[in-house]
């Protein structure tokens, strides 16, 4: 294989690393980004020792909705019916029951009105 012009015989091919976060098959050519963004910042900035309470991405999906949709049901995500899947969602805290796990919802956030999760 010969890269930026010098022979590398060691090499046979490249390494196609990019894989769908959602149904975990390569993704030929770019992928598309999924970032979860929070809606407010906090006043003070975290500590550099706290563990962020939702990773923010960026993930990486085939173009395929039903890819994204698979990726937030593996994680027990709920997902805003009013909404789409976009570039950018924001995280929705969920009140919990007494006892009972913090629940996240994931919402494009664009329309107006209150939100209608479902399993995603």
């Amino acid at each position: 294989m010969d890269i930026m012009g010098i022979r590398i015989p060691t090499v046979v091919e490249d390494n196609v690393a990019r894989r769908c976060d959602g149904c975990l098959r390569v993704i030929q050519g770019t992928p598309w980004r999924v970032n979860i963004l929070d809606t407010v910042t906090t006043e003070v900035a975290g500590s550099w020792t706290e563990t962020s309470v939702i990773n923010p991405g960026p993930f990486e999906f085939h173009p395929d909705e039903a890819c994204v949709r698979s990726w937030m049901a593996g994680r027990s995500f709920l997902f805003c019916r009013k909404g789409r899947v976009r570039e950018i969602m924001r995280p929705i805290p969920i009140a919990a029951p007494d006892g009972a796990p913090l629940r996240w919802g994931l919402c494009d956030g664009i329309h107006r009105d209150d939100h209608e999760l479902v399993p995603a």
